[in-house]
């Protein structure tokens, strides 16, 4: 059976991304493997395996255009607004906590950041289906 295992992004500084993943996510570099032209840098948090990649190319100088197609990563919470606040007060502009409902009950409450490179992370209160 299948296990996701890690997710993938480029991203154009290194020192830049794996610090807003630090302060944002606390999510700490657990390897970091040079390659020549690239390398790839894995970070986790403490709370779970899953592990976010990151691959730096080095001679790129252009941000990457995300396109149409990616979304966004998803982490739960235990208390939202303390996340708000406390990210807001590191410099990291977290967008309104916002509310979904489905068929009448409540679904999600919920706020987005964006890292350095634009890629968004949904930040979620854990309840119901988001554990």
């Amino acid at each position: 059976m299948a296990r996701l295992v890690h997710s993938m992004i480029r991203v154009l500084d290194e020192a830049r991304s794996v610090d807003f993943y630090r302060r944002a996510l606390e999510l700490k570099v657990v390897d970091r493997l040079p390659f020549e032209g690239f390398t790839l840098l894995y970070l986790r948090a403490p709370a779970g395996p899953f592990e976010l990649e990151l691959t730096v190319n080095h001679d790129r100088s252009e941000p990457y255009a995300l396109g149409d197609g990616y979304g966004h990563l998803a982490v739960v919470v235990e208390d939202l607004e303390a996340e708000h606040a406390r990210m807001a007060g590191t410099g990291i502009a977290p967008g309104p906590i916002r509310e979904l409902a489905h068929a009448g009950a409540p679904l999600a409450r919920f706020f987005f950041i964006p890292d350095p490179d634009g890629y968004r992370t949904e930040v979620l209160q854990r309840f119901g289906r988001y554990q």
